[in-house]
């Protein structure tokens, strides 16, 4: 196994590296450019569809191993939906109904075929419903450069460590060649925003994390765990949706609401959002994974500490805004 992992990372990582700066020139010369409006976080149109890159080298590797194959559908298949988003741009309606059928196809090869017909049914419902709310929370948080590839190796990084912990093979390996490729993204993105990711690399990371998650639980992980990698990108994204619900706010129309917005919006640069959202996901993940494989009492200890690091993060834009501040330069082109 120790092998195939290998071969798989290095497979990503070259793939990814050969690509991107040629997706960049077609990106560009195809004029995929991504305008800002006002709910961005950039000031200049800069090229995108960079994700281009990570799916391919993501999709190499993964074919490599006959364990890892499978996650090569939800991967391309959210990436195609993207990918048409950015070059012509899709009906909400009909984008949603696609990822629905993105992720009911996922859930097709994911789950047994031996299951009652009913139980099935509501099976794959729930994780079509569950996929599809994923990949757009993770593209609504794809707004500041480098943030979403950092998230991803993160992520994969957590589900190579949980793969190894409940031997899924299938998990390690998985989650070891998406943090590569996503890593080969972050020259292009981290600083000065080069490209983005566009929506074919964020529904696409998006897809194929989800569909991690679901693996494990199916598996037999601990539900705080299989979770635990996607946590600070559900929190912030759930905490948003309520925060505008309850202000009676259109909770469906495009804003600048999330919390790693309104930090920028308060003097943070982009690279010390990212930083901080690393380091928190990261916290809160080790506290939830710590969680699922202790006892009773230390298990529900974690969990506490896991969420108040992410209610702690949650609250720093409000914490913020009470105090005053000092001014910091505006980044030029800010968004993942």
């Amino acid at each position: 196994m120790t092998t195939t992992l290998a071969s798989g990372v290095v497979t990503a990582l070259a793939v990814g590296l050969l690509l991107q700066p040629l997706v960049l020139r077609a990106m560009t010369a195809a004029s995929v450019i991504d305008t800002p409006c006002e709910r961005s976080s950039h000031t200049i149109p800069v090229p995108r569809g960079g994700g281009v890159a990570v799916v391919l080298a993501a999709t190499a590797a993964l074919l490599l191993d006959d364990r890892t194959r499978i996650l090569a559908l939800p991967l391309l298949l959210f990436a195609a939906i993207g990918l048409v988003e950015d070059l012509r741009g899709v009906a909400v309606r009909v984008r949603l109904v696609l990822q629905l059928l993105a992720g009911l196809l996922t859930g097709l090869v994911l789950l047994d075929d031996d299951q009652p017909l009913t139980a099935r049914a509501v099976a794959l419902l729930v994780v079509a419903v569950w996929l599809t709310a994923y990949s757009n929370a993770f593209n609504f948080m794809d707004g500041v450069n480098g943030i979403s590839a950092t998230q991803a190796i993160l992520a994969g990084w957590v589900y190579v460590a949980l793969g190894l912990m409940w031997d899924l093979p299938v998990l390690t390996s998985g989650g070891a060649i998406v943090a590569a490729a996503a890593t080969t993204f972050l020259p292009w993105n981290a600083g000065r925003a080069k490209i983005f990711l566009g929506d074919v690399g964020a529904y696409s990371l998006g897809g194929i994390l989800g569909t991690f998650a679901v693996y494990g639980l199916l598996s037999g992980v601990p539900a705080e765990a299989a979770l635990a990698p996607l946590a600070l990108y559900l929190a912030d994204t759930g905490w948003t949706l309520a925060r505008r619900i309850r202000r009676g706010e259109p909770w469906y129309r495009a804003h600048r609401s999330h919390v790693y917005q309104r930090l920028t919006d308060v003097g943070w640069s982009h690279q010390r959002v990212t930083t901080a959202t690393a380091f928190v996901g990261a916290a809160a993940a080790s506290c939830f994974v710590a969680a699922a494989v202790g006892g009773s009492l230390v298990r529900v200890a974690l969990d506490v500490v896991g969420l108040a690091i992410l209610a702690g993060y949650l609250s720093t834009p409000s914490r913020l805004t009470s105090r005053p501040t000092r001014p910091q330069p505006a980044d030029r082109s800010v968004h993942a």
